[in-house]
């Protein structure tokens, strides 16, 4: 078992630091709980040395892995008989991020001045979305919160761990590419000027491709400020169009068009519709309700718009199943079927979360093949490239030995 270093506060505000051996962070809760501390921060060697390492970026706003640290806490301190607001000081008080401290003491003010705590949550939805506020507030008008709470920490890590596999798959393509891009501009800056010097001496005619080539290594080396300043510019105006409803919608459609990458979004959209819904209908939220807060869950343009006229049909009396049915080429026939039978079973948020599993087990899957998969078309993009620069580089030299 892992050697924890831990800190940890009694019912009285007193603070303790110490290692202590468990098998996993619940276990260490429930030791020190026994000794009438509550567990607020836990780190085995390998964590800490890690963390040592990492830099803080608290203006890049508050990551999951942060809110997942102060979800299972705040359960926990719950559980444990601590006043919601000391809890949130507490939680407050070991924050390294200061938009996030700075969020968690405001909301503790107005717990104090008499607001619920899901009112407060909803004056921060950066940092705690719809989702999060609906379920507390589930949670608070049925007396469940720390059974929400745990709903909560398990969707949040659930989240987290399916989000960093496909970041991971992802990564091995990216570095290949951008190395392939690079060596390419260094190729046009270098070689491409030392060959076009040597052409023009020649004063042969070049092909259309070469004449290309040496253009661009030409504009990159005289006039390197406004290669720069194009590619800038072409960032900007790019990113510009995803943010806008049309060029969102334009991309998720091509997406949606790719062999590989569509079953992946596939799935992946699945698994969070079946994850979130199933929190939400087991934390007492109607169906209509969480159907449009799971929309605002998704960022893929057709699952969103899927899911909100889904809401509109259920609200008039249709079944979800049948609702779905006729978004059958994005959601899978399966999670339909097994919708089914939970509508008629009375288990929907309960085949909800065993399809969550299944389809996230799939999402697992597919990140572990996607390099093998991508890989091969690598090879293709990049031998295209290599093959385009030397034939434009070669042909030249070829015509000008035939006429010899």
């Amino acid at each position: 078992m892992p050697n924890y270093f831990y800190t940890a506060k009694s019912l009285k505000g007193e603070v303790h630091s110490g290692k202590s051996e468990a098998k996993d962070e619940y276990e260490l809760a429930r030791i020190l709980r026994g000794q009438g501390y509550i567990l607020i921060k836990a780190e085995t060697r390998e964590k800490t040395k890690k963390k040592k390492m990492e830099i803080s970026l608290p203006f890049l706003g508050v990551s999951a892995k942060e809110k997942l640290f102060f979800t299972r806490n705040l359960r926990i301190m719950i559980s444990s008989g601590m006043s919601l607001p000391g809890a949130l000081d507490t939680l407050a008080s070991v924050s390294k991020n200061k938009k996030f401290k700075d969020a968690l003491l405001k909301i503790k003010t107005e717990i104090i001045k008499g607001k619920s705590f899901s009112e407060s949550l909803e004056k921060f939805p950066n940092i705690f979305p719809e989702l999060f506020s609906n379920m507390v507030r589930a949670g608070e008008e049925s007396g469940t919160l720390e059974d929400v709470l745990k709903s909560l920490t398990r969707q949040i890590e659930r989240e987290v761990e399916l989000k960093s596999k496909i970041i991971g798959a992802m990564i091995y393509p990216a570095v290949i590419l951008c190395a392939m891009i690079g060596i390419g501009m260094l190729m046009l800056v270098i070689v491409v000027p030392s060959l076009a010097a040597v052409f023009a001496d020649l004063e042969i005619e070049l092909p259309a491709t070469t004449r290309f080539v040496i253009f661009l290594g030409t504009f990159m080396v005289e006039k390197w400020y406004l290669f720069i300043l194009i590619l800038l510019v072409s960032g900007f105006l790019f990113r510009t169009a995803l943010k806008s409803k049309k060029g969102k919608k334009n991309l998720d459609a091509l997406l949606l068009k790719i062999p590989v990458i569509s079953s992946l979004i596939q799935k992946t959209n699945t698994a969070f519709t079946s994850r979130t819904l199933s929190s939400l209908i087991s934390a007492g939220i109607p169906i209509v309700r969480g159907l449009e807060i799971t929309s605002k869950s998704l960022t893929n343009f057709y699952y969103k718009k899927a899911l909100l006229e889904a809401a509109k049909k259920v609200e008039k009396g249709e079944k979800l199943s049948d609702a779905l049915m006729s978004y059958a080429d994005i959601y899978p026939l399966t999670i339909v079927q097994m919708i089914k039978v939970g509508e008629e079973t009375g288990e929907t948020s309960d085949i909800l979360e065993k399809m969550a599993d299944f389809y996230e087990e799939e999402v697992s899957n597919a990140t572990k093949n996607l390099s093998s998969i991508i890989e091969p078309v690598l090879m293709l993009i990049i031998g295209g490239a290599v093959g385009f620069f030397a034939v434009s580089m070669i042909q030249p030299m070829y015509s000008m030995m035939g006429e010899m």
